[in-house]
């Protein structure tokens, strides 16, 4: 099959491409082509790389039939954040009888009512980012069930791998957190410390575009979640980083108005939206349909992604060893994570 991947140099896709060029797929990765894949492979190699800007190449109204042009089989869209991206999109690929796979959010949701959240659960999308990929995957399943083309939505948690920064026990990107329960210092947790988060190794959600690639006739019309079995709290989640190192959380907790002061309105603004969210979702129905089974825990993606902040000296030890072993690797420069 040949398959085209938008944004495949990202997280996700640095994952991605090998596991389709494995699985005998032609590949062609499409990207802005400013940055390598976070890891290395040789099946890099294998794929043909296609420089595009997306947002300057929708505005004019050229990025659905460019991609169509490549003659794809089936297109990974990991780059999509309007309906008017993905409307274009699919105005250009319903003719060709492309299968389309979109990278949503969990965050869809918004704040939920029973946990774990299932996908068929209200949605309740609130902040920018939530509404817009609500808006889009509502607009995308529609068409689907229309008979428009086939098309399925996959909905990741907080992305996580070696290479960028993991969200933090604190709910922002912030290493000075880790570092702090690293050293035995005390850290400061808003409210109760009991909102949660719920994140996913990239490579679980590489593992997942495969799946629903391999079964577009169960896939296509229908919304996965795509996490790890369990989300985490963020005390529970202090509390086995600083034990990683040996040591006991040191943890004293404030109401979030007041804890919000201590830091900058960048980390309290994404602390108060992760917290506002405090997703636990259900991936009952991705393992059933698909065959999803996520080879990383929460906590066991975040080891790996801190072992490599350790090693490019982003958080201080203060030559404290982890006390047990992560799988560590060694990718490129950092950048910033996302949910």
């Amino acid at each position: 099959m040949r398959v085209v991947v938008i944004g495949a140099t990202g997280h996700i896709g640095t994952y991605l491409v090998p596991r389709l060029v494995q699985e005998g797929h032609d590949v062609v990765a499409l990207s802005r082509g400013e940055r390598a894949p976070y890891l290395s492979s040789p099946a890099w190699d294998q794929v043909e790389r296609v420089s595009s800007d997306r947002a300057a190449e929708d505005a004019a109204g050229t990025f659905g039939p460019r991609v169509a042009a490549l003659r794809p089989d089936a297109v990974v869209d990991l780059m999509c954040f309007s309906p008017g991206s993905a409307a274009h999109l699919v105005q250009a690929l319903a003719p060709i009888g492309a299968y389309l796979l979109h990278c949503g959010t969990i965050w869809v949701h918004g704040s939920a009512c029973e946990v774990p959240v299932r996908e068929d659960a209200p949605r309740h999308p609130f902040g920018d980012y939530g509404v817009q990929k609500a808006a889009t995957e509502e607009m995308l399943l529609a068409a689907a069930h229309r008979g428009d083309l086939r098309c399925t939505v996959l909905h990741p948690g907080h992305i996580v791998g070696p290479g960028w920064r993991p969200l933090n026990p604190a709910g922002n990107f912030n290493p000075e957190v880790f570092s702090r329960l690293a050293q035995g210092r005390e850290l400061t947790l808003p409210n109760f410390g009991l909102e949660t988060v719920h994140h996913v190794h990239a490579d679980d959600v590489a593992q997942a575009f495969v799946l629903a690639l391999a079964k577009p006739e169960v896939a296509s019309g229908q919304a996965y979640h795509v996490v790890s079995e369990r989300a985490v709290t963020l005390r529970g989640y202090a509390e086995r980083v600083a034990a990683w190192f040996g040591l006991a959380a040191d943890l004293r907790f404030e109401p979030f108005a007041s804890w919000a002061g201590g830091w900058s309105t960048e980390d309290a603004r994404a602390t108060w939206e992760h917290i506002a969210h405090s997703p636990s979702m259900s991936i009952s129905k991705a393992v059933h349909e698909l065959g999803y089974r996520p080879r990383a825990s929460s906590l066991e993606a975040v080891f790996e992604a801190l072992s490599w902040l350790v090693q490019q000296g982003e958080v201080s030890t203060g030559g404290r060893a982890p006390a047990w072993d992560a799988p560590a690797q060694a990718p490129g420069a950092p950048a910033g994570a996302q949910a």
